[in-house]
């Protein structure tokens, strides 16, 4: 993607919460850009501090230190009466889908138009295309409890459509449904945001669903940002080991130096590579077999990605002439650090 305008600037932010005996830094002293236009991915495991993050971004949150800048603005120099009005601009989707049970679906899309004040018809206009947008058009007199959760969740985008916001904070919004579900509302927010320009702001802990979907991603370690950039490098070259074990949890999951105690290699492979069999062509070619302890392919914006954890021959020459073979077919790979017996 093209150097945008940032929507976004956070500036050294920190979040500080004080418990009974301690202090806890659930956010610190992170700075990055959300670009306009785009959808941005901020991933980290349970804990990590990404939905404090999220929740700062329309000052649900007051940062402890440090600056949001939404739209040029300063969020924490806003009175209350600016900062509702730059909410109107954040919309913001979760995980239980927040609908009020006991409206009808077009009457919870119509609610943030009936509280701005919109006059009623346009907040019915507004709402049926909306509902148009989401593919639920049917249903706007239907009830939530009548509705799928996909179908729920897609209620709940139709709501945060409806007053036109320049960004979309999804907050878990899919980790409540299963996979076939998941692919499709990820689809309706690709969509969205190719038709209407929308930023999208996604905060998960599924490194498939940042894949599916996403132009960057920022990867959120115990507060801190650990890693960012364009999914494609971030997958592909990832630097740090919280975003290699998000890329590839299963390395750790197998306990694969349980098994052996020879050097291994983790291969990565795009689109162009992962058609062509390199491991075949290795043995082909060198007459050198390597053992493949798991292998994993994905899609990553439309295109075929795909890595392995490899157990190189225990003859340190056999072992670099693997190694120099995969360097001579321009394939990215590194050697995996021994950490005791973990990866």
């Amino acid at each position: 993607m093209s150097e945008q305008t940032a929507i976004f600037r956070l500036n050294h932010v920190t979040k500080l919460f004080q418990t009974k005996n301690s202090t806890v830094r659930a956010v610190d002293d992170v700075s990055f850009d959300i670009r306009q236009g785009e959808i941005f991915g901020i991933i980290g495991m349970s804990g990590a501090g990404k939905s404090t993050l999220v929740r700062m971004l329309n000052r649900l949150e007051e940062a402890t230190d440090g600056e949001v800048i939404f739209d040029g603005k300063n969020l924490g120099n806003l009175s209350n009466k600016q900062l509702r009005t730059i909410r109107m601009s954040m919309a913001m989707i979760f995980q239980s889908f927040n609908l009020l049970m006991q409206k009808t679906v077009l009457a919870n899309v119509m609610l943030p138009m009936k509280i701005a004040h919109v006059p009623h018809k346009e907040q019915k206009e507004r709402a049926l295309q909306m509902l148009k947008v989401v593919g639920l058009e049917d249903k706007a007199s239907a009830w939530p409890a009548q509705l799928s959760g996909g179908q729920r969740q897609r209620v709940a985008i139709a709501r945060a459509l409806a007053m036109n916001p320049k960004v979309l904070l999804c907050d878990e919004a899919t980790s409540s449904l299963d996979p076939k579900i998941t692919e499709e509302i990820l689809a309706l927010l690709k969509d969205i945001n190719q038709k209407l320009n929308l930023t999208i702001v996604i905060i998960t802990h599924e490194m498939s669903v940042v894949e599916k979907i996403c132009d960057r991603v920022a990867i959120i370690s115990d507060g801190k940002l650990a890693e960012i950039g364009e999914v494609k490098e971030v997958f592909t070259s990832p630097k740090t080991e919280a975003a290699r074990h998000l890329i590839l949890p299963v390395e750790k999951e197998l306990n694969l130096f349980d098994t052996t105690d020879r050097r291994c290699i983790r291969i990565v492979f795009d689109g162009r590579a992962a058609s062509d069999p390199l491991i075949a062509n290795l043995v082909a070619d060198t007459g050198v077999k390597v053992n493949i302890l798991c292998a994993d392919t994905k899609t990553v914006g439309g295109v075929g990605f795909g890595q392995m954890i490899v157990e190189l021959p225990k003859d340190e020459d056999a072992a670099n002439l693997v190694i120099n073979y995969i360097k001579e077919k321009g394939v990215n790979f590194h050697e995996i650090e021994r950490k005791g017996d973990k990866i």
